[in-house]
């Protein structure tokens, strides 16, 4: 925090009052990244889109702004451990210093994994907060053990243990390809009969 107040010319108590730890810092640096993400869920929910490829989207999104701030992503996820081994437990939603509830990194799948699973699209289970916790948090240790891993090389691992979990016939009607998530020129799959009549 001295660091940053020196670098902003402004003196260390100045810094504090604006942002009582490091941890608030960071998720408020990091906000910016994740709100166009809720936005556009929420949009994508409004709009009927097909929440399989809603959630492929804002995988592949996640995926890209993780790559392109890598060194803002490790510090974010540095703060994230630190503070939930602090505070021994989940996100508190009324916690305005917790970076986890700053930057909630897995509300936009949240959304639209249990938008998907109330209509139909998706399989119930795993619950919407669990695999959406587990992938971003996947997402985030990747970024830091695989610094020369492609957001594509991400999105696709993580898209195929999502989907294996929450719809599984993706994986298996993928015409023979065994990784139907690798990004290629052609759709990623196409839809079944009973998606194109919805």
């Amino acid at each position: 925090m001295e660091d940053v107040a020196q670098a902003a010319g402004v003196s260390a108590a100045t810094a504090y009052n604006h942002f009582p730890t490091k941890h608030a810092l960071l998720g408020h640096v990091y906000r910016p990244l994740v709100r166009p993400l809720i936005t556009q869920a929420e949009h994508d929910i409004t709009a009927g889109r097909s929440m399989a490829e809603a959630v492929n989207d804002q995988v592949r999104a996640l995926c890209r702004i993780c790559d392109r701030y890598r060194t803002l992503t490790a510090s974010f996820w540095s703060a994230v451990q630190e503070y939930t081994i602090r505070v021994e437990g989940p996100a508190d939603p009324t916690d305005d210093v917790d970076p986890r509830t700053l930057a909630p990194i897995p509300e936009a799948l949240r959304l639209l994994v249990e938008h998907g699973q109330r209509t139909g699209e998706l399989r119930p289970y795993p619950p919407a907060g669990e695999i959406s916790t587990m992938i971003v948090n996947l997402l985030l240790l990747r970024s830091v053990n695989r610094p020369d891993e492609s957001p594509e090389a991400a999105a696709e691992l993580l898209l195929t243990v999502m989907f294996g979990s929450l719809r599984p016939e993706l994986l298996m009607t993928a015409d023979g390809d065994e990784r139907p998530f690798r990004r290629t020129h052609r759709t990623l799959w196409s839809p079944s009969a009973d998606e194109r009549s919805s």
